[in-house]
């Protein structure tokens, strides 16, 4: 099979619109880990099952050790998280966060999700953690959303309910 030039691959993705999400779990040592992810996916609802696609690095032998995981969906006012867990901090800035059922989870988010992996499965250079939801939460703030690789802000405009 012939594939895409990933360059073009690349570009193509970005044009499909995502919210942004912060990935938190507790390492071995309870140390926070934290990466931005807008591969997170919604699998099933009975019982509530999501998907999140990360490569290997930290988080990722966080998430294999410990199987759980939070999925925290940032409010439009999120760009300052989503850029310092995609490793572009800003000076002196320490995101603060709550343990909620075990997981850190960080305040003000449009919602989360607490997770326990239920399988895991490699596909090329990612891994697809998939979880049954054991805690969720969410409220009617607007989300951040990225689309052809920069932030935007709101859902946009609805057309039809």
């Amino acid at each position: 099979m012939q594939h895409a030039n990933p360059a073009a691959f690349r570009e193509a993705a970005s044009r499909f619109v995502t919210g942004v999400t912060v990935l938190t779990t507790l390492d071995q040592h309870r140390n926070v880990c934290g990466m931005t992810v807008n591969s997170f996916i919604t699998v099933s609802l009975s019982p509530p099952t999501v998907l999140v696609s990360i490569m290997p690095g930290r988080m990722h032998r966080a998430i294999a050790e410990s199987r759980r995981y939070c999925v925290n969906v940032l409010p439009e006012d999120g760009r300052g998280l989503s850029k310092h867990f995609s490793g572009r901090p800003s000076a002196g800035t320490k995101p603060s966060y709550e343990l909620v059922h075990g997981l850190p989870r960080l305040p003000g988010c449009v919602a989360f999700f607490a997770c326990e992996v239920t399988q895991s499965i490699d596909v090329n250079d990612h891994t697809l953690f998939i979880a049954e939801v054991s805690s969720c939460d969410h409220c009617d703030n607007a989300p951040l959303v990225f689309f052809s690789s920069r932030y935007h802000l709101g859902p946009g405009t609805p057309i039809d309910r």
